[in-house]
C-alpha cells in the first residue's frame, strides 16, 4: 500500500507518496489540490494508495528535506525511490541527475552523451520525474544555458527553477565532472546559466 502524506510548510505545499520504506511520488505547489492532483498524477497505475491518517517518521524528514532542497539549502540524501516500474531508459536518466550537485548544473546533451539517447530523449525521460526536488531535474539545461522548461511546461515552471537554481548558486567558478559506468558527466556552476 501507498500511503500519501502532505503539509503546508512556508508558501508552498509539499507531498509525498511512500510504501515499504520507499518512494513513490513526491510534489510540490502552491495550492493543497495543486499538490495533490501533481502526486497522483506521478503515482504507477494499478497500485493502491490512500490518504494516511498521521505521518511517519520517514514522511516527516522527507517533506522537511523537500523544503530545504527548495530553499536551497545543502542536505545529505538518504531517501530510497522506487523506480523498478519505471522504463530502464528513465531510470537511468533519473540515476545521471541524482548525481549533479548543487551549485551545479548540466545540459540534457550531457546527460546524453552519459547515458546513451539524445538531448530530446533525455528531456522527454525527465518530463515524467515523479521525485522533482530529491532528483534534481531543476539543474538540467538546455545546451545554450537558457532554461528550458520545468514542470510540464514554461512561465510558472520556468520561474521556479530559474529561482531554484539561484537559490543553490555556490559561487563554485570551476567546471566538474562525475563518472557514471565509465562515461563522463560533464557539470557547470550555476553562474553559468544565461540570464534571459
Amino acid at each position: 500500500m501507498i500511503y500519501m502524506h502532505h503539509l503546508k510548510m512556508g508558501s508552498l505545499w509539499y507531498a509525498a507518496a511512500i510504501g515499504d520504506g520507499k518512494i513513490f511520488a513526491i510534489a510540490f505547489s502552491k495550492t493543497e489540490k495543486g499538490v495533490l492532483q501533481e502526486l497522483l498524477e506521478s503515482l504507477p497505475h494499478n497500485m493502491p494508495f490512500q490518504m494516511a491518517e498521521k505521518s511517519s517518521s520517514l514522511s516527516a524528514e522527507l517533506l522537511k528535506t523537500l523544503k530545504a532542497i527548495f530553499d536551497g539549502k545543502d542536505v545529505s540524501l538518504r531517501f530510497k525511490v522506487a523506480m523498478g516500474h519505471m522504463p530502464s531508459y528513465t531510470r537511468r536518466v533519473l540515476e545521471c541527475t541524482s548525481m549533479i550537485p548543487v551549485g551545479y548544473l548540466t545540459t540534457y546533451g550531457a546527460i546524453a552523451r552519459a547515458v546513451g539517447g539524445s538531448p530530446r530523449a533525455v528531456g522527454n525521460a525527465m518530463a515524467y520525474n515523479p521525485f522533482p526536488l530529491l532528483i534534481p531535474c531543476h539543474r538540467v539545461v538546455r545546451a545554450d544555458f537558457s532554461v528550458g522548461g520545468y514542470g510540464g511546461g514554461f512561465g510558472v515552471g520556468v520561474k521556479i527553477k530559474r529561482e531554484l537554481l539561484k537559490r543553490e548558486n555556490r559561487g563554485y567558478e570551476e567546471d566538474g565532472k562525475v563518472k557514471i559506468n565509465g562515461k563522463t558527466l560533464l557539470l557547470f556552476p550555476v553562474k553559468r546559466l544565461r540570464k534571459d
